[in-house]
């Protein structure tokens, strides 16, 4: 099961679960559209690999299965923010 972490790696913007802005890579590297596709031209950082849409997980299966509250930043950012 996804982790859904809760926000952007790389600008620590937050990504709640039900966020239609965030993207993931096949490590679950999070990260929002913004950022994604501006700064790291469409590459994870982390393994070089591409992203996709972050699943939603549906409200009523968040009770049981809930998402990550463990934030991830890169130490210094992603040069997002330069």
């Amino acid at each position: 099961m996804l982790e859904l972490r809760p926000n952007c790696e790389c600008c620590d913007k937050d990504l709640p679960p039900a966020s239609s802005e965030a993207v993931i890579c096949t490590f679950e590297c999070t990260f929002c559209q913004l950022c994604a596709s501006g700064v790291l031209a469409n590459r994870c950082p982390n393994c070089g690999g591409n992203f996709s849409p972050r699943p939603i997980r549906p409200a009523s299966l968040l009770g049981k299965y809930p998402s990550s509250t463990q934030r991830v930043v890169k130490v210094g950012g992603c040069s997002a923010n330069s």
